[in-house]
């Protein structure tokens, strides 16, 4: 599963393989849509396509979802914290509006879990999950992470109120 992962379904082929240069634009596009929805990441800015290079770049892994042999979605891995803090893993995940509902978000997350043991780390921790992002919680949830915190009202969502972030973390 750490190479490539395959699932079929009456809907659409998903497959999870590493990240090629030829997938920065897709991704570069995924990433501007979430921004631009402000309410799930921090950034309040679009990407142009050298900050998603170095923000890529930040990161030592790298695995995109493609749907129908297009990127519906990816997600980076990297140590949480240097030194003393680098064995639990950190990531970050993108999945495209229009390919919801593929079970994309899922796979990215079960493929992570597996990718980040292989490598070596003992636990996967998210720094800020915005709690009205209820998507993404259950679905963080449902593979094993608990809210080991709330940081109250540090996230400024698109529609002006301050909600809070959670931390999540999951042992491998």
């Amino acid at each position: 599963m750490n190479e490539a992962t395959e699932r079929t379904s009456a809907k659409a082929r998903v497959t999870v393989r590493p990240y090629q240069d030829a997938d920065l634009g897709p991704l570069l596009t995924i990433m501007n849509e979430i921004i631009a929805c402000g309410d799930a990441f921090a950034y309040d800015m679009p990407f142009t396509p050298q900050q998603m290079a170095e923000y890529l770049d930040t990161y030592p892994t790298a695995f995109v979802a493609m749907l129908n042999r297009r990127v519906a979605g990816g997600y980076v891995l990297r140590a949480n914290q240097p030194g003393r803090g680098s064995h639990v893993a950190n990531a970050t995940y993108l999945v495209a509006s229009q390919t919801r509902g593929h079970g994309i978000g899922k796979m990215l997350g079960e493929h992570s879990l597996v990718e980040a043991r292989r490598q070596g780390f003992t636990a996967i921790q998210f720094n800020a999950v915005v709690s009205t992002n209820t998507g993404a919680v259950t679905l963080w949830q449902k593979l094993g992470f608990k809210i080991v915190g709330t940081v109250p009202n540090a996230f400024r969502h698109v529609r002006g109120r301050h909600v809070d972030l959670h931390i999540m973390h999951r042992l491998l």
